[in-house]
This record gives C-alpha cells, structure tokens and sequence, in this order.
C-alpha cells in the first residue's frame, strides 16, 4: 500500500490540505514536493475509505496506514478465466479474445452481478 518513498506523515499532511485547507492536488503536490499523481492516489484512498479530517487529525499514523491499506481490499466475486485455456484457444484459426471472452460470460453469467 503506501510506498516506502512517501511515509505516513506526508500522507496525513496530504489529507489534512486537502480535506481543511481545501487545495488542489497540484497545489498539494507543490507544496509537498510530491507528484499530482501520488496527491491523487492518497486522496481517493482516503475518499474510498471514508476517512474524513477529523479521523485523519485524531488517529496515529499505523491506524491511518489499517484505514487506507483496507479500502483496496475487495474480494473477487467473479470466477478466474482459465488463462491456459485461453492461450491455447487463441492458437486456433479465427478464434478472437472477444469470442472467447462472450464464451466466458455465456458461461459464468449466473455468477456476475
């Protein structure tokens, strides 16, 4: 989850500019001396997470760290394609991904939501 180049510390200074002082992530990236993409990564962590200022102002780093690292965490509810499969079909003459994927979902449709 969080880089070991970006610690938990500048994390919580990028959540506190742009929940409280209302900054862009350019001007969070600015001040911090981090790239637009990591201020954008960290907000919408935080935004996935629910985490709001008074959360990030009142919890220590590791629980900040726990609160983010989880937001990603969704279990897959969808069957693994059989990549071996694949790679063998897609030898044959005018067998496309996209039929294979249509085989797929013909197959696993009650599974999907």
């Amino acid at each position: 989850m969080p880089t070991p180049k970006i610690s938990m510390r500048k994390i919580k200074e990028i959540l506190r500019l742009k929940l409280d002082a209302k900054l862009s992530h350019e001007q969070i990236a600015t001040a911090l001396g981090i790239s637009k993409g990591v201020v954008t990564k960290y907000v919408g962590l935080a935004s996935a997470a629910g985490v709001t200022l008074s959360e990030v102002q009142g919890i220590d780093e590791t629980q900040l760290h726990h609160r983010l690292a989880g937001s990603g965490k969704n279990p897959r509810t969808h069957v693994q394609p059989d990549f071996g499969y694949v790679h063998q079909e897609l030898r044959r003459k005018g067998m496309t991904l996209a039929l294979l994927w249509e085989e797929y979902r013909a197959d696993h449709a009650d599974q999907h939501t």
